[in-house]
């Protein structure tokens, strides 16, 4: 029986875009006809909000799994996304109380029958070096990781980069690999944001620089409803350009 893409969405600094691209690719995915898991191991719990699923507190998490306190299972909320479930974040959770192994979730995934049950699995991650992230990396398949075009971005990539060959050079996930880097909040027509992108492409591989995500207040007012972009404003730029960054993953998911 097939089993589902992991696909980890992360970037060593804040403020990257991180939710907007697992919300908004999770939901193009579903939109597609496809079973998608999103799980937000990001304590900010931001997944929840721009689905517009209600934190309840005291709930099972993905945290309170990772803590031992529920299972993956119970903490699965419905969507509003026809074909979309999420497990939510909790936003009291302490990070130093991430567990002590980095494969609990990879574990977990196939222990549940999680990786039968969908198609695609995405994770949506802290910025903090911890056990969230680690377990993100270890149970993942390939790495996404957004980025917005400045020069500090250059340096949370090459910090990200290195925690992903630790992960993969020393036994922990052999199958991990970078996917792609996705410029957000781009703007063309800036000398440094072209500039950063050029430079990223000639690190990584240009194979590897995805379409950006260009600048779109419809990002934030479809947060601020509960909603993908695509439900919210369907003929919006910034919904064809998740939807072409969806294309791109297609493509570029080559099988190990």
């Amino acid at each position: 029986m097939p089993q589902a893409r992991v696909l980890v969405i992360t970037n060593r600094k804040g403020g990257t875009g991180k939710t907007s691209m697992a919300v908004n690719l999770a939901s193009e995915y579903a939109a597609r006809g496809r079973r998608v898991l999103l799980i937000d191991l990001d304590s900010q719990s931001h997944c929840a909000i721009g689905l517009g699923v209600p934190q309840v507190r005291g709930a099972a998490s993905a945290q309170g799994f990772l803590a031992g306190h529920n299972t993956l299972r119970q903490a699965l909320r419905p969507c509003a996304v026809p074909g979309l479930d999420l497990v939510p974040a909790d936003p009291l959770f302490n990070h130093g109380g991430s567990g002590d192994t980095s494969n609990a979730l990879g574990l977990a995934l196939a222990a549940e029958g999680l990786l039968a049950d969908y198609d695609m699995i995405v994770l949506d991650t802290p910025p903090s070096l911890d056990g969230l992230l680690l377990n993100a990396l270890c149970a993942a398949d390939r790495v996404l990781v957004p980025f917005v075009p400045h020069f500090l971005s250059g340096e949370g990539v090459r910090q990200l980069a290195r925690v992903i060959f630790r992960v993969a050079s020393r036994g922990m996930n052999d199958n991990l690999k970078v996917l792609g880097f996705v410029p957000v909040m781009l703007d063309a027509r800036i000398g440094l944001h072209r500039e950063v992108c050029e430079d990223l492409g000639q690190q990584f591989g240009r194979n590897r620089l995805l379409p950006g995500i260009r600048v779109d207040i419809r990002v934030a007012e479809a947060f601020g409803r509960g909603k993908p972009v695509r439900q919210h404003a369907a003929h919006s730029r910034a919904a064809q350009d998740y939807a072409v960054v969806a294309d791109a993953i297609e493509r570029l998911w080559i099988p190990v």
